[in-house]
């Protein structure tokens, strides 16, 4: 078939009509494909995206036509004798008119097997940048391929307009959600994370840190073991603090909480209407840590099929947003951390094996405090000092026989535990001299008990839920009931407003009680 040039400016005007107002992919390329078939005859239509740093491919999104066995992978190399590759290299369109007689690669031998005779691919070419490439294929060879190219050349220089505007829209959106995402993240993060906080004097400890510093510039993944309280967190944010990385985000999550139907969503991201309720387009905690690091912790508790989700990822640093069939790189820093003795694990099946290896290329494991008792005469005076100087009160006392007697108790929440101890005392008892019965009294051992027990009956979650609700009395009882506000609760407490109404409401308490 002959086209005039007026016949093809007609074509090229409506082609370009069709397609300039779309920025959505899906659109797109429903809307090109539609024109398209208006006006030629072809049985397959794809695009690709370039990668030149992967020197991969990437559908645009699923090809309009037919569908060769294994073309349904979204990402693939950019093999050597590949259609795409040789429109790359020679930034010129390819036309090859028999398929038959190129039987050494593949993925032409795929289209021929699918009924495919001919093909013919075009640069998609933006201020002298290949952004890809643009396929039309036929089971009967057209009679007219020199005026098929001439008209698709054409074409093609829109296609890559479009596809240009369209990659950086998408690109500047992404960057917008991102951005939010991160605002969203950094405005939630209630931790109380500080460098100098980190506190140690025993040698044990002093060994660790060294061993800290020598791996935090090195992006292998890190695997940091010890018992729940024993400071896994604090030691995986001051790896972020002081790597290469320090001045990206650093993205913890909690991995307990992920549930199968909130796993993808919240790892990967989904895209707008991408499931019931998915409203707005959501960034995934995979690419928010995108040049940071993310912590997965407590990572033993994830469960098994979600494992080998989780290890694609780590493999290829990609992600695909539910709802999305886009590839996006991520360029992050692994560290995860458990409680548990991964190699016991792999026996009872709860952790996949060539997960494990992934992980444990080097591993921290950081001691429980009875193994490190030289640190807690130390801990006591810093910490002291600390939460003192955090709420504005004058410092309690510590007698060498009080501190003499929390050396010796073996600390089954470790550090978190004499911490919370610590800040209880401060809030309970501001300047005053703490007695051995106080102590004994907030750690559960009776005096008829050895001293060095520990409560059985009571967990430590008890324990900790009946200190913070004696914590949130009293102070309710010395701001008078008020809550929040410079003269609030939330002041002494240094917590949100919101958490401590929360906690209010589950402990049962009633603030105009306390007017």
């Amino acid at each position: 078939m002959h086209w005039n040039l007026n016949t093809r400016y007609k074509i090229l005007l409506e082609i370009n009509n069709a397609v300039i107002t779309n920025f959505s992919i899906n659109d797109f390329f429903k809307s090109l494909s539609s024109e398209l078939r208006r006006h030629f005859e072809y049985d397959r239509l794809s695009i690709f995206i370039y990668d030149s740093e992967a020197q991969s491919l990437t559908h645009l999104t699923l090809a309009d036509g037919v569908q060769p066995e294994g073309f349904e992978k979204h990402v693939r190399p950019l093999a050597s004798g590949a259609v795409a590759k040789m429109v790359i290299q020679s930034r010129e369109p390819v036309i090859l008119e028999d398929l038959a007689k190129y039987s050494e690669h593949p993925s032409i031998i795929a289209m021929a097997n699918a009924g495919l005779t001919s093909t013919m691919a075009f640069p998609l070419i933006v201020r002298n940048r290949i952004l890809g490439t643009m396929h039309m294929s036929f089971k009967k060879r057209p009679a007219d391929m020199a005026g098929l190219k001439e008209i698709f050349t054409d074409v093609s220089n829109q296609v890559a307009i479009a596809v240009g505007n369209m990659v950086t829209f998408t690109q500047l959106e992404e960057e917008k959600q991102h951005l939010v995402r991160e605002k969203q993240y950094l405005m939630s993060a209630t931790d109380d994370y500080q460098p100098d906080n980190f506190l140690y004097v025993s040698q044990v400890m002093l060994d660790i840190m060294k061993l800290v510093e020598r791996v935090a510039d090195i992006d292998a993944p890190l695997l940091i073991t010890g018992e729940t309280g024993t400071g896994k967190d604090y030691i995986a944010r001051y790896i972020h603090s002081i790597s290469p990385r320090k001045d990206h985000l650093f993205v913890k999550v909690n991995c307990p909480a992920l549930t199968p139907s909130l796993f993808e969503s919240e790892l990967f991201g989904h895209v707008k209407g991408a499931f019931t309720g998915a409203d707005a387009a959501r960034t995934g905690r995979f690419e928010m840590a995108d040049k940071g690091t993310i912590f997965l912790d407590e990572i033993a508790e994830l469960p098994v099929d979600l494992q080998a989700k989780l290890l694609q990822v780590l493999q290829e640093h990609q992600i695909e947003r539910v709802g999305d069939n886009r590839r996006i790189r991520t360029n992050f820093r692994l560290i995860a951390a458990t409680n548990r003795n991964l190699a016991d694990s792999i026996e009872d099946g709860t952790i996949r094996q060539d997960l494990y290896y992934r992980l444990n290329i080097i591993q921290i494991q950081l001691p429980p405090l009875r193994e490190r008792k030289e640190d807690i005469p130390y801990l006591i005076k810093k910490m002291n000092e600390i939460e003192s100087a955090g709420v504005n009160r004058p410092k309690p006392k510590y007698p060498d026989k009080v501190i003499d007697f929390l050396t010796d108790y073996h600390w089954p929440g470790n550090v978190r535990e004499l911490k919370n101890l610590i800040k209880r005392m401060v809030i309970l008892n501001p300047g005053e001299l703490i007695s051995l019965p106080d102590i004994q009294k907030l750690v559960n051992v009776s005096d008829q008990a050895d001293k060095h027990s520990f409560n059985e009956a009571a967990t430590l979650a008890e324990t900790m839920a009946e200190t913070e609700k004696l914590c949130i009395k009293r102070a309710l009882e010395q701001t008078k009931g008020i809550v929040g506000g410079p003269e609030g609760a939330t002041k002494i407490l240094d917590v949100p407003k919101s958490t401590l109404q929360y906690r209010i409401k589950k402990y049962g308490l009633n603030p105009t009680d306390y007017i």
